[in-house]
This record gives structure tokens, sequence and C-alpha cells, in this order.
């Protein structure tokens, strides 16, 4: 079977999770300049090392630059995201896990937006720089994750 060229009706929703539960993962397409290209790449390769490339495929398609506000565009199983956003590839990192766990939500029929959900998204955030900071050789990708997971604990109280 061919996953679905959207993701929208309850049968196309069906048929991605069905494909997705058996093994199913996508051939991740960067689409943008040249320079956004790059960072996405970098970003992608911290995606690697910290061990969720896999999650990554299975649930994102493509990652789009775009002009404007980043988004998850669910029935496309894309990262709508602009130059800003890569511009730090920790950074850009943790977004693009923190979108495709939004993306697994969406596909299992769970909430994708709302309170909830947000904090899921950002727990996925949290152990993803957990993760990198343990994995990465790197000492400032180490320091960048520990000062991230500490600024995010932080501002979780305000």
């Amino acid at each position: 079977m061919e996953f679905p060229s959207r993701i929208y009706t309850d049968d196309e929703v069906g048929l991605a999770k069905a494909l997705i539960d058996g093994g199913y993962k996508h051939r991740l397409r960067i689409v943008g300049s040249p320079s956004f290209k790059e960072k996405t790449r970098q970003a992608i390769e911290l995606i690697k090392t910290a061990g969720d490339y896999d999650f990554l495929r299975r649930y994102i398609r493509t990652i789009r630059e775009i002009e404007g506000l980043s988004q998850l565009r669910e029935a496309e199983a894309s990262i709508w995201t602009n130059a800003y956003t890569v511009s730090n590839p920790v950074s850009a990192a943790c977004f693009f896990i923190q979108k495709a766990w939004q993306m697994k939500n969406y596909i299992q029929g769970e909430e994708v937006y709302g309170h909830r959900a947000e904090k899921k998204a950002v727990d996925a955030r949290l152990r993803f720089l957990e993760a990198l900071g343990k994995r990465t050789g790197d000492p400032k990708i180490r320091e960048e994750c520990l000062r991230k997971v500490k600024t995010w604990n932080e501002t979780q109280f305000l």
C-alpha cells in the first residue's frame, strides 16, 4: 500500500496509522533555499545523534521553507518553517521533534492542541534535549542542551 497523499479524512488517517504501525517511514524531503536546506540538515544530524531520526521519518514527510509562521501541516505530514527557526540547529531539532510528536498524536487520534497536548509535546522536546545532551560528543551542543532544559523547566512555573 502507498502512503496517502494527504492525511485528512478518517480513511486517510486510518491508512496512515496502519502503515506507520507496520513500520513505514517517509523518505524525508527538505524543500527550500540552499541555506535553509543546509541548516535543516544540521538539525537532522542532531536528531540522528539523539536516536530520534526514525521517529521523525515515521511522522514527517517534508520540511518546507516558508515566509511566515512555522507550523505543522497535519494533512500533508509536513512542517512548514521559516529561515529563523532553523538558524540554531539545536532549537530547530527540538522544534522538529515537537512537531513530529504532535503529528503522532494526530495519527493516533489524540489531542494535538490545547494545554495537555502542548505539555506532552514540550515533554517530548525536553526528553529529546536530554538524550542529545547525553549522546553528543560536542561540548558546545551538550552545554546548549543543558541550558535549554533549564530554561524550559524554569518557564513551566510561570
